[in-house]
């Protein structure tokens, strides 16, 4: 019987697995062109959701061209952020700790999910330690979820209409975020994306030196043709570039 020698066998595994990173690597390239395509239409902008992601798989979205990318964690976040090259645009669009928040002010370009005034006051504290002005995005309740975050209607206006926002002098307030229910009711989706439209045109006539409401960031891999429709301008897309995560306990879909 012919036998293959070990260096060849070597050899061939060496062309497999190139092989396969290469199309991986096509696959990313080419869902990265089809959203971005869709969300042209729109004007809206993409967040890579890079979470529980390898560094060489955000690497392949970054050769594709993509430069923003979020990351649910903190921890992730500090441990990627070193090895990836410095014109990616960072994003942390997860649950923040306030004992976290001077972690990521020296470097975070958006902060997508301040949900009290109590963690607005901490990195408005850091940020002038480190001398920048970051940019945040209100966290709005808008799902049936109880585990979600967020301020409620009436939460958000009185913080943003309250005469403190003047001490907010190195927080730029630059729109809203919000997360829909987990649920295959599409309508009921798509009414929750109106209610925080509704919600981001009315902060955006509230005037302050702190606030220039021009991002609403909703939408992500199950619902984000919904969210286009109802004027999202930033969409947070993990699954649909980078396939099915192996992470434990992911409850939604991002």
């Amino acid at each position: 019987m012919f036998q293959v020698s070990p260096y060849l066998q070597t050899s061939l595994s060496l062309v497999l697995v190139t092989e396969v990173a290469k199309f991986r690597e096509m696959d990313i390239k080419r869902n990265i062109e089809l959203i971005q395509a869709e969300l042209n239409g729109f004007g809206a902008r993409l967040i890579a959701v890079s979470k529980t992601q390898p560094v060489e798989r955000i690497m392949e979205a970054y050769r594709s061209g993509q430069r923003l990318f979020g990351e649910n964690k903190v921890q992730e976040l500090l441990a990627k952020q070193p090895l990836l090259p410095h014109d990616i645009e960072w994003h942390l669009i997860g649950h923040l700790q306030t004992n976290k928040v001077k972690n990521v002010v020296p470097f975070v370009a958006m902060i997508h999910a301040v949900d009290s005034e109590r963690l607005a006051d901490e990195i408005n504290k850091q940020a002038m330690k480190a001398g920048r002005i970051v940019g945040c995005l209100l966290q709005v309740h808008i799902a049936t979820e109880e585990t979600k975050f967020g301020f409620d209607r009436d939460e958000l206006l009185r913080f943003i209409r309250q005469p403190g926002m003047s001490n907010y002098t190195h927080i730029s307030f630059r729109g809203l975020m919000g997360m829909a229910s987990l649920t295959g009711d599409k309508e009921q989706v798509r009414r929750e994306f109106q209610d925080l439209k509704r919600l981001f045109e009315e902060a955006r006539n509230v005037h302050s030196p702190a606030i220039a409401m021009q991002e609403l960031s909703m939408g992500m891999s199950s619902d984000y043709h919904i969210a286009l429709e109802e004027g999202s301008t930033m969409v947070r897309i993990g699954t649909s570039i980078f396939g099915e995560r192996n992470a434990i306990n992911q409850n939604q879909t991002v």
